[in-house]
C-alpha cells in the first residue's frame, strides 16, 4: 500500500515523514491556534492587571482538571475511529462518535456538580484575597460552559481518527479567532461593551470553545457525501455494546489524563504558596512553555491516528514505524522551540509586561531565566512522554499508561514535591528539577513499553455488524495480551 489509509494524499512511504506531516500539519496548526488563543489571553490579562495573570493559571488549570477525564475519555473515539477506518467500516466511524458525543452531553451536569468542590480547593490553596477572588471570577464561567470541551473532543475525533484534520483545524481557529476578538472587547472594555476584566477573558473562552464543535456539527450532519457513506445521520443513536467496549478502553485513557492533569494543579497551587513573584514568574514560565507542549499534542493526536488506522489494518510493524517518526520529528520541534526560550527569555516575559510598565516584569527576570532553560529541556522529555503516549492509545494500550502515569505522577513525582515544597522549603528551583526528573521518569517508561511490543497484539475494535457492501468482512475481536 503506498498512500495513507483514506486520507487521499498522493503516493507516500507508510509510517514516513510525509504522511505523518499529511495528518500532523493542520493539528499541529490547531493546537497552535489554541496556543497563540491562551497565550493572548494570559498577554491581555497581564496587561490589565497582575493579579489577574497570577489567577488565570491556578483557576484555569483547576477547571480544565475537572472536565480533563470526561474530555479524554469522549476524545477517545478519536482511536476507535481510525481503528475502524483502517478496517474499511465507515458506519462504525459514525456509530462510534455518536456514543462519544452521548456521554459528552451527559458529563455536563456532572462536571456542573462540581463547581463548589473546585471552589473549595482554590480558597483552601490559601492565596491573597484578590487573587482568590479573580481565580473565582475566571473559574465559574469556565465551568457553566465546559460542556463545549468534551463535546468538542467528541465530534472532532470522528474528523482527525479518519486524518481529515483539515476540517478539524478550521473549525478550530475560526473558535480561537472568535475567543481572541471577545477577549480584547471583553477584557478592557473596547467596542462599546462594558470592562470585565478576567470574568470577560472566562466568558470569551467559553463562547469560542462552543463555536468550534457547532461548526463540525453542522459539517457532520450537513455533507451529503457524510451522510451516504457514513450514515451520520442514521448512525446518530445510543449503542449499549459499543458504548460499553468504548468504556473499556476510553476510562483508563481518561484517568491517565485526568491523574496528569491532577498532578499539574496540585503543583501549581503548591507553588502559590510561594510568594507572588514565585508565582507569577511560574505562570508565565508555564504560559509560555504552551507553545511547545500545545503542537506536540498535536503531534501525539497524529502518532495516535496513523498507530490506529495501521492497526485496524492488521499491519503493527507499519505501526510501530510510524510512531518512531512522529518522535522524531517531536524531539526536532521541540529543540528548536527550547533553543528560542533559552536565547529570548526577556522577549518572551515582556509579552506579560503591564500596559506602558515594562518595568514590571523586572522582579521576575532573575528567576525566569533559570525557569526558561526549564521549560526548553523539560520540552525536550515531554516529547517522548505525550507521543509515545499517544501511540500506545493508538493501539489501545491504555491501562498500562493510566498505571505508569500514576506511579511515576503521584508516587514519584508530587510526593516529592510535598516534600521539597512543605517539608524541607527547597524553594522554587528545586521544584522545577523535581518536575523534569518526573517528565523524564514519564517518558522513559513509555519509550520503554512502545518498544516492548505488548500493544501490537491488543485489539481495540469490534466486527460484529456486517461492513457496508464492499468493505471488510467481520469477525468478533477481544483484548489479546
Amino acid at each position: 500500500m503506498n498512500t495513507s489509509p483514506k486520507t487521499g494524499a498522493p503516493p507516500v512511504t507508510p509510517g514516513g515523514y510525509r504522511e505523518l506531516w499529511s495528518i500532523a500539519f493542520p493539528l499541529v496548526l490547531s493546537t497552535a491556534g489554541f496556543t497563540i488563543n491562551q497565550f493572548v489571553d494570559r498577554i491581555f490579562l497581564g496587561q490589565h492587571s497582575m493579579t489577574e495573570i497570577q489567577a488565570a493559571l491556578p483557576a484555569g488549570i483547576m477547571c480544565f482538571t475537572l472536565i480533563s477525564g470526561f474530555m479524554a475519555l469522549c476524545g477517545y473515539a478519536n482511536t476507535f475511529v481510525a481503528q475502524y477506518h483502517g478496517a474499511n467500516d465507515p458506519r462504525s466511524c459514525s456509530r462510534v462518535t455518536a456514543q462519544a458525543v452521548f456521554l459528552a452531553l451527559l458529563s455536563w451536569p456532572v462536571m456542573l456538580a462540581l463547581i463548589p468542590f473546585g471552589e473549595w480547593v482554590l480558597r483552601y490553596s490559601n492565596h491573597p484575597p484578590d487573587i482568590l477572588q479573580a481565580e473565582l471570577a475566571y473559574f465559574r464561567p469556565l465551568m457553566w460552559g465546559s460542556v463545549a470541551v468534551p463535546l468538542g473532543a467528541a465530534i472532532s475525533s470522528f474528523y482527525t481518527g479518519r486524518g481529515d484534520t483539515v476540517t478539524n483545524m478550521l473549525a478550530m481557529l475560526a473558535g480561537n479567532a472568535l475567543n481572541i476578538a471577545l477577549d480584547y472587547a471583553w477584557i478592557f472594555g473596547h467596542w462599546g461593551f462594558p470592562e470585565w476584566g478576567i470574568a470577560g477573558a472566562a466568558w470569551a473562552t467559553v463562547i469560542g470553545g462552543l463555536l468550534s464543535p457547532l461548526l463540525l456539527f453542522l459539517h457532520y450532519f450537513g455533507m451529503p457525501r457524510l451522510r451516504r457513506v457514513y450514515a451520520t445521520w442514521t448512525s446518530f443513536r445510543p449503542d449499549k455494546a459499543l458504548t460499553l467496549r468504548f468504556l473499556r478502553f476510553g476510562i483508563p485513557s481518561a484517568f491517565h489524563f485526568l491523574l496528569d492533569i491532577a498532578g499539574f494543579t496540585f503543583f501549581v497551587l503548591l507553588l502559590g504558596r510561594l510568594g507572588g513573584v514565585e508565582l507569577a514568574a511560574s505562570n508565565i514560565a508555564f504560559s509560555i512553555n504552551h507553545l511547545s507542549f500545545m503542537p506536540l499534542v498535536g503531534l501525539g493526536i497524529a502518532a495516535a491516528t496513523l498507530v490506529g488506522q495501521y492497526q485496524g489494518q492488521g499491519d503493527s510493524h507499519t505501526a510501530a514505524k510510524a510512531g518512531w517518526t512522529a518522535m522524531k520529528a517531536g524531539w526536532i520541534y521541540a529543540f528548536v522551540i527550547g533553543a528560542l526560550f533559552v536565547i529570548f527569555p526577556r522577549p518572551l516575559f515582556l509579552l506579560f509586561a503591564e500596559k506602558g510598565n515594562p518595568a514590571s516584569i523586572d522582579p521576575l527576570m532573575p528567576l525566569a531565566t533559570r525557569l526558561m532553560v526549564g521549560v526548553a529541556l523539560w520540552g525536550l522529555l515531554d516529547a517522548s512522554n505525550i507521543i509515545f503516549a499517544g501511540a500506545l492509545k493508538g493501539a489501545g494500550d491504555t491501562r498500562f499508561v493510566m498505571i505508569w502515569s500514576m506511579i511515576a505522577c503521584w508516587g514519584f513525582w508530587i510526593t516529592g514535591e510535598l516534600v521539597i515544597l512543605l517539608y524541607l522549603k527547597a524553594g522554587l528551583m528545586a521544584a522545577w528539577v523535581w518536575l523534569t526528573l518526573y517528565v523524564s521518569l514519564l517518558g522513559l517508561g513509555f519509550l520503554w513499553r512502545f518498544r516492548q511490543g505488548r500493544w501490537k497484539s491488543i485489539q481495540v475494535i469490534d466486527r460484529e455488524l456486517p461492513p457496508l457492501p464492499g468493505h471488510a468482512s467481520s469477525d468478533a475481536l477481544g483484548i489479546v495480551e
